[in-house]
Protein backbone atom coordinates (compact mmCIF):
# COMPACT_ATOMS: atom_id res chain seq x y z
CA UNK A 1 0.00 0.00 0.00
CA UNK A 2 2.97 2.41 1.00
CA UNK A 3 6.11 2.87 0.00
CA UNK A 4 8.47 4.02 2.59
CA UNK A 5 11.90 5.75 3.07
CA UNK A 6 13.25 7.25 6.27
CA UNK A 7 15.08 10.49 7.02
CA UNK A 8 15.80 11.93 9.93
CA UNK A 9 16.63 15.82 11.07
CA UNK A 10 17.89 17.20 14.40
CA UNK A 11 16.74 20.29 16.12
CA UNK A 12 18.51 21.89 18.80
CA UNK A 13 15.20 24.22 20.87
CA UNK A 14 15.45 24.47 24.01
CA UNK A 15 12.14 22.53 24.16
CA UNK A 16 12.86 19.66 22.02
CA UNK A 17 16.21 18.25 21.24
CA UNK A 18 14.96 14.81 20.20
CA UNK A 19 14.61 13.59 16.35
CA UNK A 20 11.91 14.24 14.27
CA UNK A 21 10.78 10.94 12.40
CA UNK A 22 10.32 11.99 8.63
CA UNK A 23 8.80 9.35 5.74
CA UNK A 24 7.67 9.40 2.26
CA UNK A 25 4.86 7.24 2.27
CA UNK A 26 3.58 7.84 -1.59
CA UNK A 27 6.39 8.79 -3.91
CA UNK A 28 4.47 10.81 -6.51
CA UNK A 29 5.36 11.71 -10.08
CA UNK A 30 8.03 14.30 -10.25
CA UNK A 31 6.94 15.51 -7.11
CA UNK A 32 3.81 15.58 -8.04
CA UNK A 33 1.07 13.93 -5.53
CA UNK A 34 3.77 13.15 -2.93
CA UNK A 35 2.51 12.28 0.49
CA UNK A 36 5.21 12.56 3.42
CA UNK A 37 4.67 12.35 6.60
CA UNK A 38 6.83 13.83 9.44
CA UNK A 39 5.90 13.06 13.33
CA UNK A 40 7.63 15.31 16.18
CA UNK A 41 9.03 14.98 19.09
CA UNK A 42 5.71 15.22 21.44
CA UNK A 43 3.91 12.93 19.56
CA UNK A 44 2.24 15.61 16.93
CA UNK A 45 2.18 14.06 13.23
CA UNK A 46 2.17 16.07 10.27
CA UNK A 47 1.38 14.47 6.89
CA UNK A 48 1.31 17.05 3.67
CA UNK A 49 0.31 16.05 -0.56
CA UNK A 50 2.34 18.31 -2.98
CA UNK A 51 0.67 19.59 -5.92
CA UNK A 52 2.60 22.36 -7.45
CA UNK A 53 0.22 22.76 -10.28
CA UNK A 54 -2.72 24.00 -8.16
CA UNK A 55 -2.17 27.86 -6.64
CA UNK A 56 -4.44 27.36 -3.53
CA UNK A 57 -3.14 25.33 -0.12
CA UNK A 58 -5.72 23.44 2.17
CA UNK A 59 -4.17 23.16 5.77
CA UNK A 60 -6.10 21.14 8.68
CA UNK A 61 -6.00 19.62 12.17
CA UNK A 62 -7.54 16.53 13.32
CA UNK A 63 -8.17 15.85 16.50
CA UNK A 64 -8.77 12.27 17.83
CA UNK A 65 -11.94 13.28 19.26
CA UNK A 66 -15.47 12.83 18.72
CA UNK A 67 -18.96 12.31 20.51
CA UNK A 68 -18.46 8.78 21.25
CA UNK A 69 -16.05 10.12 23.46
CA UNK A 70 -18.41 11.48 25.48
CA UNK A 71 -20.48 10.29 28.88
CA UNK A 72 -24.38 10.82 28.88
CA UNK A 73 -23.59 14.10 30.56
CA UNK A 74 -20.98 15.49 28.21
CA UNK A 75 -23.03 14.55 25.05
CA UNK A 76 -22.67 17.70 22.58
CA UNK A 77 -18.82 18.61 24.58
CA UNK A 78 -16.91 18.22 21.53
CA UNK A 79 -19.36 20.06 19.09
CA UNK A 80 -19.74 23.06 21.79
CA UNK A 81 -15.74 23.08 22.39
CA UNK A 82 -15.54 23.19 18.04
CA UNK A 83 -17.15 26.15 18.27
CA UNK A 84 -15.02 27.57 21.17
CA UNK A 85 -11.84 27.25 19.40
CA UNK A 86 -13.01 29.94 17.18
CA UNK A 87 -14.17 32.37 19.96
CA UNK A 88 -10.19 33.31 20.66
CA UNK A 89 -6.98 33.03 22.25
CA UNK A 90 -4.46 34.92 24.11
CA UNK A 91 -2.88 36.20 20.57
CA UNK A 92 -5.98 36.32 19.20
CA UNK A 93 -9.80 37.87 19.63
CA UNK A 94 -12.38 36.17 17.57
CA UNK A 95 -12.68 38.83 15.47
CA UNK A 96 -9.03 38.39 14.57
CA UNK A 97 -9.60 35.29 13.81
CA UNK A 98 -11.97 35.06 11.64
CA UNK A 99 -10.64 38.72 10.04
CA UNK A 100 -7.09 37.31 9.09
CA UNK A 101 -8.64 34.38 7.38
CA UNK A 102 -11.31 37.37 5.68
CA UNK A 103 -8.34 39.46 4.46
CA UNK A 104 -6.46 37.06 2.32
CA UNK A 105 -9.97 35.90 0.21
CA UNK A 106 -9.68 32.38 2.21
CA UNK A 107 -12.09 30.45 3.78
CA UNK A 108 -12.37 28.35 6.93
CA UNK A 109 -14.80 26.39 8.95
CA UNK A 110 -14.46 23.13 11.18
CA UNK A 111 -16.83 19.97 11.66
CA UNK A 112 -17.49 16.96 14.17
CA UNK A 113 -17.90 13.49 13.62
CA UNK A 114 -18.67 10.78 15.73
CA UNK A 115 -15.35 9.65 16.15
CA UNK A 116 -13.19 12.90 14.90
CA UNK A 117 -13.37 16.72 15.01
CA UNK A 118 -11.39 18.30 12.00
CA UNK A 119 -9.99 22.07 11.72
CA UNK A 120 -9.11 23.63 8.46
CA UNK A 121 -8.15 26.99 6.45
CA UNK A 122 -8.13 27.30 2.90
CA UNK A 123 -6.08 29.63 1.28
CA UNK A 124 -3.73 30.89 -1.73
CA UNK A 125 -0.21 29.35 -1.47
CA UNK A 126 1.54 32.27 -0.40
CA UNK A 127 -1.03 32.63 2.42
CA UNK A 128 -0.15 29.38 3.70
CA UNK A 129 1.86 30.53 6.64
CA UNK A 130 -0.74 32.50 8.07
CA UNK A 131 -3.43 29.58 7.67
CA UNK A 132 -0.71 27.84 9.57
CA UNK A 133 -0.68 30.49 12.62
CA UNK A 134 -4.18 30.99 12.84
CA UNK A 135 -5.43 27.64 12.92
CA UNK A 136 -2.40 26.04 15.32
CA UNK A 137 -3.20 28.86 17.46
CA UNK A 138 -6.64 28.38 17.68
CA UNK A 139 -5.96 24.48 18.55
CA UNK A 140 -3.00 25.03 21.24
CA UNK A 141 -4.40 28.46 22.94
CA UNK A 142 -7.97 28.66 23.00
CA UNK A 143 -8.95 30.55 26.01
CA UNK A 144 -12.59 29.22 26.69
CA UNK A 145 -13.79 31.78 28.68
CA UNK A 146 -17.12 31.81 30.62
CA UNK A 147 -18.86 34.13 28.89
CA UNK A 148 -17.75 32.89 25.49
CA UNK A 149 -19.64 29.69 26.47
CA UNK A 150 -22.89 31.51 27.62
CA UNK A 151 -22.81 32.95 24.22
CA UNK A 152 -22.01 30.35 22.23
CA UNK A 153 -24.65 28.24 23.74
CA UNK A 154 -27.48 29.82 22.52
CA UNK A 155 -25.80 29.74 18.41
CA UNK A 156 -25.46 25.93 19.51
CA UNK A 157 -29.18 25.37 20.71
CA UNK A 158 -30.14 27.36 17.44
CA UNK A 159 -27.95 24.82 15.33
CA UNK A 160 -29.87 21.72 16.89
CA UNK A 161 -33.34 23.67 16.64
CA UNK A 162 -32.21 24.03 12.55
CA UNK A 163 -31.36 20.46 12.51
CA UNK A 164 -34.64 19.12 14.06
CA UNK A 165 -36.76 21.62 11.71
CA UNK A 166 -35.04 19.59 8.53
CA UNK A 167 -36.32 15.94 9.01
CA UNK A 168 -34.50 14.90 6.41
CA UNK A 169 -31.51 15.46 8.10
CA UNK A 170 -32.60 14.53 11.59
CA UNK A 171 -33.94 11.11 10.64
CA UNK A 172 -30.09 9.99 10.32
CA UNK A 173 -29.69 10.72 14.32
CA UNK A 174 -33.04 8.49 14.97
CA UNK A 175 -31.95 6.04 12.61
CA UNK A 176 -28.50 5.86 14.44
CA UNK A 177 -29.98 5.95 18.32
CA UNK A 178 -32.92 2.98 16.25
CA UNK A 179 -29.83 0.81 15.77
CA UNK A 180 -26.98 1.98 18.42
CA UNK A 181 -29.29 2.95 21.52
CA UNK A 182 -28.28 4.93 24.20
CA UNK A 183 -24.37 4.10 23.59
CA UNK A 184 -22.30 7.25 22.27
CA UNK A 185 -22.61 6.39 18.87
CA UNK A 186 -25.77 6.38 19.05
CA UNK A 187 -26.45 10.10 20.33
CA UNK A 188 -26.62 12.96 18.31
CA UNK A 189 -23.23 14.80 17.81
CA UNK A 190 -24.68 17.92 18.52
CA UNK A 191 -25.80 16.28 21.73
CA UNK A 192 -29.86 17.47 23.58
CA UNK A 193 -30.75 21.03 24.71
CA UNK A 194 -30.55 19.52 27.87
CA UNK A 195 -26.84 18.55 27.95
CA UNK A 196 -25.90 21.58 25.85
CA UNK A 197 -27.91 23.54 28.80
CA UNK A 198 -26.09 21.73 31.34
CA UNK A 199 -22.24 22.11 29.83
CA UNK A 200 -20.34 24.13 31.81
CA UNK A 201 -17.31 25.96 31.01
CA UNK A 202 -14.98 24.27 33.36
CA UNK A 203 -16.13 20.52 32.17
CA UNK A 204 -15.60 21.90 28.93
CA UNK A 205 -11.69 23.08 29.38
CA UNK A 206 -11.30 20.10 30.77
CA UNK A 207 -12.38 18.15 27.75
CA UNK A 208 -10.19 19.68 25.92
CA UNK A 209 -7.16 19.78 28.02
CA UNK A 210 -7.49 15.70 27.79
CA UNK A 211 -8.10 15.52 24.19
CA UNK A 212 -6.29 18.48 22.89
CA UNK A 213 -2.62 17.29 23.38
CA UNK A 214 -0.56 16.82 20.10
CA UNK A 215 -0.34 13.18 20.48
CA UNK A 216 -4.08 13.04 19.63
CA UNK A 217 -3.54 15.30 16.81
CA UNK A 218 -2.69 15.07 13.04
CA UNK A 219 -1.55 18.32 10.90
CA UNK A 220 -2.59 18.27 7.40
CA UNK A 221 -1.70 20.34 4.72
CA UNK A 222 -2.48 19.80 0.47
CA UNK A 223 -2.04 21.98 -2.74
CA UNK A 224 1.09 23.80 -3.43
CA UNK A 225 2.94 23.10 -0.43
CA UNK A 226 6.49 22.31 0.72
CA UNK A 227 6.77 19.84 3.28
CA UNK A 228 9.54 21.01 5.11
CA UNK A 229 8.57 24.09 5.59
CA UNK A 230 4.99 23.34 7.06
CA UNK A 231 6.64 21.36 9.36
CA UNK A 232 8.92 24.35 10.60
CA UNK A 233 6.34 26.87 10.76
CA UNK A 234 3.80 24.01 12.51
CA UNK A 235 6.67 23.08 15.12
CA UNK A 236 7.65 26.58 15.54
CA UNK A 237 3.67 27.81 16.56
CA UNK A 238 3.27 24.44 18.48
CA UNK A 239 6.99 25.10 20.41
CA UNK A 240 5.35 28.90 20.58
CA UNK A 241 2.44 27.52 23.08
CA UNK A 242 4.47 25.22 24.73
CA UNK A 243 2.54 22.21 23.40
CA UNK A 244 5.63 20.00 23.26
CA UNK A 245 6.86 19.51 26.45
CA UNK A 246 6.89 15.85 26.76
CA UNK A 247 8.98 15.04 23.51
CA UNK A 248 9.01 11.17 24.38
CA UNK A 249 5.35 11.22 24.08
CA UNK A 250 3.76 8.54 21.27
CA UNK A 251 1.33 9.71 18.95
CA UNK A 252 -2.00 7.81 19.80
CA UNK A 253 -2.90 4.25 18.00
CA UNK A 254 -5.93 4.47 15.53
CA UNK A 255 -9.24 3.39 17.59
CA UNK A 256 -9.84 -0.56 17.53
CA UNK A 257 -12.31 -2.62 18.72
CA UNK A 258 -14.99 -5.42 17.74
CA UNK A 259 -18.72 -3.82 18.76
CA UNK A 260 -21.44 -6.10 17.85
CA UNK A 261 -24.41 -4.63 17.02
CA UNK A 262 -27.25 -6.87 17.86
CA UNK A 263 -30.27 -4.57 16.91
CA UNK A 264 -32.88 -6.01 14.70
CA UNK A 265 -36.81 -5.22 14.01
CA UNK A 266 -36.60 -2.33 15.79
CA UNK A 267 -38.77 0.83 14.59
CA UNK A 268 -38.91 4.11 16.05
CA UNK A 269 -40.97 6.91 14.75
CA UNK A 270 -40.89 10.58 15.57
CA UNK A 271 -44.82 12.43 15.22
CA UNK A 272 -43.59 15.30 12.72
CA UNK A 273 -46.33 18.10 11.26
CA UNK A 274 -44.37 17.25 7.85
CA UNK A 275 -45.84 17.66 4.28
CA UNK A 276 -43.16 14.47 3.65
CA UNK A 277 -42.85 11.22 6.06
CA UNK A 278 -38.55 10.67 5.61
CA UNK A 279 -37.61 7.11 6.23
CA UNK A 280 -34.54 4.97 7.27
CA UNK A 281 -34.38 1.27 6.74
CA UNK A 282 -31.31 -0.53 7.72
CA UNK A 283 -29.16 -3.32 9.03
CA UNK A 284 -25.77 -3.28 10.67
CA UNK A 285 -23.00 -2.60 8.44
CA UNK A 286 -18.97 -3.08 7.92
CA UNK A 287 -16.40 -1.40 9.83
CA UNK A 288 -14.20 1.08 8.46
CA UNK A 289 -11.34 -1.05 8.41
CA UNK A 290 -12.83 -4.35 7.10
CA UNK A 291 -11.63 -5.84 3.97
CA UNK A 292 -15.00 -6.84 2.55
CA UNK A 293 -15.12 -2.26 2.76
CA UNK A 294 -14.79 -1.90 -1.07
CA UNK A 295 -16.93 -4.89 -2.01
CA UNK A 296 -19.78 -3.61 0.18
CA UNK A 297 -18.80 0.24 -1.80
CA UNK A 298 -19.91 -1.31 -5.18
CA UNK A 299 -22.71 -2.75 -3.80
CA UNK A 300 -24.19 0.23 -2.12
CA UNK A 301 -23.73 2.22 -5.53
CA UNK A 302 -25.49 -0.29 -7.60
CA UNK A 303 -28.06 -0.76 -4.64
CA UNK A 304 -28.71 2.94 -4.41
CA UNK A 305 -26.00 5.09 -5.51
CA UNK A 306 -26.76 6.98 -8.48
CA UNK A 307 -29.29 7.22 -10.90
CA UNK A 308 -29.04 4.37 -12.88
CA UNK A 309 -29.36 2.01 -9.48
CA UNK A 310 -32.24 -0.22 -8.74
CA UNK A 311 -33.48 1.88 -5.68
CA UNK A 312 -33.72 5.34 -7.77
CA UNK A 313 -35.11 3.39 -10.52
CA UNK A 314 -37.73 0.98 -8.80
CA UNK A 315 -39.01 3.84 -6.28
CA UNK A 316 -38.63 7.14 -8.52
CA UNK A 317 -38.09 6.49 -12.07
CA UNK A 318 -41.35 3.36 -12.33
CA UNK A 319 -43.33 4.60 -10.04
CA UNK A 320 -42.60 8.59 -9.14
CA UNK A 321 -43.18 7.59 -5.12
CA UNK A 322 -40.38 9.64 -4.27
CA UNK A 323 -37.91 12.24 -5.02
CA UNK A 324 -35.23 11.52 -3.07
CA UNK A 325 -34.21 7.99 -2.70
CA UNK A 326 -30.63 6.34 -2.11
CA UNK A 327 -28.59 3.75 0.28
CA UNK A 328 -25.75 4.68 1.90
CA UNK A 329 -23.33 3.40 4.35
CA UNK A 330 -21.49 4.66 7.64
CA UNK A 331 -17.96 2.82 8.69
CA UNK A 332 -16.62 3.28 12.51
CA UNK A 333 -13.43 1.76 13.64
CA UNK A 334 -15.39 -1.18 15.06
CA UNK A 335 -18.84 -1.52 13.50
CA UNK A 336 -21.04 0.17 10.64
CA UNK A 337 -24.26 0.81 9.71
CA UNK A 338 -26.32 0.61 5.94
CA UNK A 339 -29.56 2.28 5.49
CA UNK A 340 -31.68 3.27 2.62
CA UNK A 341 -33.27 6.58 2.45
CA UNK A 342 -36.56 7.65 1.22
CA UNK A 343 -38.65 10.88 1.44
CA UNK A 344 -42.21 10.60 0.30
CA UNK A 345 -45.95 11.30 0.98
CA UNK A 346 -47.07 10.05 4.64
CA UNK A 347 -50.04 7.86 2.25
CA UNK A 348 -46.98 6.07 0.30
CA UNK A 349 -44.59 5.31 3.18
CA UNK A 350 -46.05 1.59 2.81
CA UNK A 351 -45.50 1.16 -0.58
CA UNK A 352 -42.16 2.62 -0.43
CA UNK A 353 -41.07 0.80 2.49
CA UNK A 354 -42.24 -2.82 0.58
CA UNK A 355 -40.45 -1.83 -2.68
CA UNK A 356 -37.17 -1.16 -0.65
CA UNK A 357 -37.71 -4.29 1.65
CA UNK A 358 -38.42 -6.34 -1.41
CA UNK A 359 -35.18 -4.93 -3.10
CA UNK A 360 -32.93 -5.39 -0.14
CA UNK A 361 -34.24 -9.53 0.01
CA UNK A 362 -34.03 -10.24 -3.82
CA UNK A 363 -30.39 -9.04 -3.97
CA UNK A 364 -29.71 -10.72 -0.64
CA UNK A 365 -31.23 -14.01 -1.91
CA UNK A 366 -30.11 -13.36 -5.63
CA UNK A 367 -27.06 -10.83 -5.60
CA UNK A 368 -26.85 -8.57 -8.37
CA UNK A 369 -26.12 -8.81 -12.42
CA UNK A 370 -22.72 -8.85 -13.60
CA UNK A 371 -23.95 -6.16 -15.82
CA UNK A 372 -24.76 -3.70 -12.52
CA UNK A 373 -21.67 -4.72 -10.25
CA UNK A 374 -19.60 -3.65 -13.49
CA UNK A 375 -21.44 -0.42 -14.32
CA UNK A 376 -21.21 0.45 -10.12
CA UNK A 377 -17.57 -0.19 -10.15
CA UNK A 378 -16.86 2.29 -12.97
CA UNK A 379 -19.19 4.64 -10.77
CA UNK A 380 -17.40 3.92 -8.03
CA UNK A 381 -14.26 4.56 -9.57
CA UNK A 382 -14.91 7.91 -11.30
CA UNK A 383 -16.56 9.38 -8.34
CA UNK A 384 -13.12 8.59 -5.93
CA UNK A 385 -11.63 10.65 -8.71
CA UNK A 386 -13.66 13.54 -9.19
CA UNK A 387 -13.98 13.80 -5.72
CA UNK A 388 -10.65 14.58 -5.19
CA UNK A 389 -10.41 17.46 -7.13
CA UNK A 390 -9.48 20.06 -5.12
CA UNK A 391 -6.92 20.69 -1.94
CA UNK A 392 -9.38 20.66 0.31
CA UNK A 393 -10.89 16.97 -0.31
CA UNK A 394 -7.04 15.75 -0.56
CA UNK A 395 -6.63 17.35 3.18
CA UNK A 396 -9.31 15.37 4.04
CA UNK A 397 -7.66 12.03 2.66
CA UNK A 398 -5.03 12.27 4.28
CA UNK A 399 -5.75 13.68 7.15
CA UNK A 400 -8.21 11.31 8.17
CA UNK A 401 -6.12 8.61 6.66
CA UNK A 402 -3.74 8.96 9.28
CA UNK A 403 -5.68 9.36 12.27
CA UNK A 404 -7.88 6.50 11.07
CA UNK A 405 -6.65 4.19 9.84
CA UNK A 406 -2.35 5.19 10.71
CA UNK A 407 -1.61 4.52 7.02
CA UNK A 408 -2.05 6.19 3.38
CA UNK A 409 -2.98 5.00 0.26
CA UNK A 410 -2.90 6.23 -3.11
CA UNK A 411 -5.80 6.97 -5.79
CA UNK A 412 -4.38 4.74 -7.97
CA UNK A 413 -3.86 2.15 -5.19
CA UNK A 414 -7.85 3.03 -4.57
CA UNK A 415 -9.00 2.31 -7.62
CA UNK A 416 -6.64 -0.78 -8.17
CA UNK A 417 -8.63 -2.07 -4.64
CA UNK A 418 -12.23 -1.26 -6.37
CA UNK A 419 -11.39 -2.68 -9.87
CA UNK A 420 -10.06 -6.13 -7.91
CA UNK A 421 -13.53 -6.34 -6.67
CA UNK A 422 -15.31 -9.66 -8.23
CA UNK A 423 -19.36 -10.07 -8.46
CA UNK A 424 -18.94 -13.28 -6.28
CA UNK A 425 -17.47 -10.51 -3.42
CA UNK A 426 -20.04 -8.54 -3.49
CA UNK A 427 -23.02 -10.84 -3.64
CA UNK A 428 -21.30 -12.54 -0.52
CA UNK A 429 -21.58 -9.22 0.98
CA UNK A 430 -24.72 -8.88 -0.29
CA UNK A 431 -26.60 -11.60 1.62
CA UNK A 432 -24.60 -11.00 4.57
CA UNK A 433 -25.75 -7.40 5.01
CA UNK A 434 -28.93 -7.57 3.24
CA UNK A 435 -30.02 -10.79 5.09
CA UNK A 436 -30.23 -9.44 8.01
CA UNK A 437 -33.33 -8.39 9.73
CA UNK A 438 -33.56 -4.56 9.24
CA UNK A 439 -34.73 -1.88 11.95
CA UNK A 440 -36.84 1.23 10.77
CA UNK A 441 -36.87 5.22 11.41
CA UNK A 442 -39.26 7.49 10.65
CA UNK A 443 -39.95 10.74 10.38
CA UNK A 444 -43.68 12.43 9.87
CA UNK A 445 -47.09 12.97 10.42
CA UNK A 446 -48.16 9.37 10.25
CA UNK A 447 -51.90 8.36 11.52
CA UNK A 448 -52.40 5.25 14.24
CA UNK A 449 -52.90 2.77 11.85
CA UNK A 450 -50.31 3.84 9.19
CA UNK A 451 -47.59 4.32 12.87
CA UNK A 452 -49.04 0.61 14.10
CA UNK A 453 -48.44 -0.82 10.06
CA UNK A 454 -44.62 0.36 10.29
CA UNK A 455 -43.57 -3.03 11.89
CA UNK A 456 -44.55 -5.04 8.59
CA UNK A 457 -41.31 -3.49 6.81
CA UNK A 458 -39.24 -5.03 9.56
CA UNK A 459 -40.96 -8.39 10.24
Amino acid sequence: MTSSTSTATARTSSEARAVARTQTLIKGTNGIGTVRKTTLPGGLRIVTETLPSVRSATFGIWAHVGSRDETPALNGATHYLEHLLFKGTKRRSALDISSAIDAVGGEMNAFTAKEYTCYYARVLDTDLPLAIDVVCDMLTGSLILEEDVNVERGAILEEIAMTEDDPGDCVHDLFAHTMLGDTPLGRPVLGTVDTVNALTADRIRRFYKKHYDPTHLVVAAAGNVDHNKVVRQVRAAFEKAGALRKPDAQPIAPRDGRRSIRMAGRVELLGRKTEQAHVVLGMPGLARTDERRWALGVLNTALGGGMSSRLFQEVREKRGLAYSVYSYTSGFADCGLFGVYAGCRPSQVHDVLKICRDELDHVAEHGLSDEEIGRAIGQLRGSTVLGLEDTGALMNRIGKSELCWGDQMSVDDMLARIAEVTPDAVREVAHEILGQRPSLAVIGPLKDKQAARLHEAVA
